[in-house]
């Protein structure tokens, strides 16, 4: 009965300090997830993570300093926290991994949503448009997906145009992938590729800058508004970036961005 009572105690000691233990984990866990907002406010500085090969959301202008709709977007967005921003440039492959690691606390760079990054980072409201596709010479027979069997086919890896492709072109196809933009855009231009799939911007550019190529539009790949991507958990930060892109769109803002880069309005874009 004596031993009894003194270890009832003890155990009964230890339970609560492990329950103390992991309701103290818990709770700075949770603060943790939802602190990315309040640190921007302290610091007045915000890291935007943004793609400088891919006009013309994001490129270095002549000047050498980042420029396009991409950054446009940071800016504003920056400006509204009430926080000077630091362009973080990113590529297609590293942007996720870089919000994941808080190498940024945001990303603007050209970001489509898809069941499988939704498991990983949340998204804002889109904040502009953009749509994937295949482009080619035209005296290219390309009217199928089928008929891209037997040809090579350029695209970068891990974008939403690689993803896209991987599940539409056909087991024949001849797919290169590239560790960036600018990489799969020579390879098309230096012959290396027949085929090209990428965003409708970089196509445009590619065309403008290589008219003897005779590239045009062949196949849509995936309509892909553009939206921010924000850390898993950071909701405080996600609903006031929500608030600022939705002021903006009110505002004729981010129209008026879309048109000044894109040529065209931003129009109905997805919550």
């Amino acid at each position: 009965m004596t031993r009894l009572s003194h270890r009832m105690p003890a155990r009964l000691s230890r339970r609560l300090a492990l329950c103390a233990l992991a309701a103290a984990s818990f709770a700075g866990g949770a603060a943790h997830a939802q602190d990315a907002l309040d640190a921007i406010q302290k610091s007045k500085t915000v890291k935007i993570a943004i793609p400088t090969d891919f006009p013309p959301y994001g490129f270095v202008g002549t000047d050498l300093q980042p420029q396009g709709l991409d950054v446009d977007m940071a800016r504003l967005i920056a400006s509204k926290l009430g926080a000077r921003v630091e362009l973080v440039p990113v590529t297609s492959a590293n942007r996720v991994p870089y919000l994941q690691t808080r190498k940024a606390d945001l990303v603007i760079s050209t970001l489509g949503k898809n069941p499988e990054r939704e498991k990983v980072i949340d998204f804002t409201a889109a904040y502009s448009p953009f749509f994937q596709a295949v482009f080619a010479a035209k005296t290219l027979p390309v009217k199928s997906f089928a008929d891209l069997a037997g040809k090579t086919v350029g695209v970068t890896r891990g974008a939403i145009e690689d993803q896209e492709l991987s599940k539409l072109a056909p087991a024949g196809a001849d797919i290169k992938r590239f560790e960036d933009n600018n990489a799969t855009v020579a390879a098309f231009v230096a012959g290396q590729t027949q085929v090209i799939a990428t965003g409708a911007s970089v196509a445009g550019n590619l065309m403008a800058k290589n008219p003897q190529l005779n590239t045009e539009y062949k196949l849509l790949l995936k309509d892909s508004p553009n939206f921010v991507g924000v850390a898993k958990g950071e909701d405080a930060l996600r609903t006031k970036v929500n608030e600022i892109i939705a002021e903006a769109k009110k505002s004729g803002d981010l129209d008026r961005l879309a048109n000044r880069w894109l040529g065209r309005p931003a129009g109905d874009l997805p919550q």
